[in-house]
């Protein structure tokens, strides 16, 4: 069996290393310049391919004469997981026995690029694994795979991320060994009038309202704890959160003021409900502890964050 991989993130890795021994091309998307210096880092999939010494290809749209490298491979599968491009219909016909995609929702609700942020952000109780067929729209290929996962209430971006990877590379190999006795069937076509898509996370979402009460502000800092961060101003700086939890459902205060700080972080108060905030990073500082932060920042309590 030959296998084109396609993946551009951490969440892609786990899957790929499941199934490395057929793995006969990678294909991710070209790395940017970074940072003052610009320096062009490869992202983790870039990595495992240089780790196994397995050809990469990299690509900045499907239109890179590089991309026509794909036909010489001959694979029998193409399996795309967190990519970050859509797949044209010539490639998509150039795997003997199909492509398919590694979804990390239950489809057909989150399709789009932040299914994970968004099922955290809305307060979802319940996520999951959906492997489709693809074809040349947006995640919306026939059904071949899915597997319900519940949300831990202590679940952010990164943690539920993991967990969704990591079941997927326990899923894949068999998931495909299947596919390759039977072919690949027809599977199930999606439920459209249960669709739902997810817009792509803006570094501006991640300003915090604290208007909106605490609950909501707690789901907007797990959800985009990786990028872009959750972020408020204390004395006209950036204070990044990474990591928070409602502390009082009931209690009713003014939006955005410091009420206290204790040994397990800073206290919040919103018009519905308070927040502790145990995980800050004020600009141009490290990230550390909010105790540790509100232990060396003078009269912290009383101040409003916006």
């Amino acid at each position: 069996m030959k296998i084109i991989y396609f993946g551009s993130s951490a969440f892609s890795v786990p899957p790929l290393k499941s199934i490395l021994p057929v793995v006969s091309c990678i294909v991710t998307r070209k790395a940017k310049p970074k940072g003052r210096g610009y320096r062009i880092e490869g992202n983790e999939v870039k990595a495992v391919a240089a780790e196994m010494d397995i050809p990469v290809i990299e690509l900045d749209s499907f239109r890179d004469e590089a991309a026509h490298q794909l036909e010489r491979y001959r694979p029998d599968f193409l399996v795309v997981a967190s990519f970050g491009l859509i797949i044209p219909r010539w490639a998509l016909k150039i795997p003997s026995i199909g492509p398919v995609n590694i979804h990390p929702s239950l489809l057909p609700k989150y399709r789009g690029p932040s299914p994970i942020q968004w099922v955290l952000w809305n307060g979802e109780g319940e996520t999951g694994i959906t492997f489709i067929r693809m074809n040349e729209k947006m995640d919306q290929g026939d059904l071949l795979y899915q597997e319900p996962m519940t949300i831990h209430a202590e679940d952010n971006m990164v943690t539920l991320s993991e967990r969704l990877a990591s079941r997927s590379g326990e899923i894949l190999p068999r998931f495909i060994e299947n596919l390759s006795e039977d072919k690949i069937g027809k599977g199930t076509a999606q439920d459209e009038r249960e669709a739902t898509y997810t817009p792509i996370i803006t570094k501006e979402m991640g300003k915090i309202d604290w208007s909106i009460g605490a609950l909501e502000v707690s789901r907007q800092v797990k959800a985009l704890v990786f990028w872009p961060t959750a972020y408020t101003y204390l004395d006209e700086v950036v204070l990044k959160v990474f990591s928070s939890t409602v502390c009082d459902q009931e209690k009713s205060g003014e939006a955005g003021l410091i009420s206290g700080v204790t040994k397990e972080g800073i206290v919040v108060d919103t018009p519905n409900g308070t927040l502790l905030i145990t995980e800050v990073q004020l600009e141009s500082r490290k990230r550390i502890k909010a105790y540790q932060f509100a232990q060396g920042y003078r009269s912290l309590v009383g101040k409003r964050l916006g």
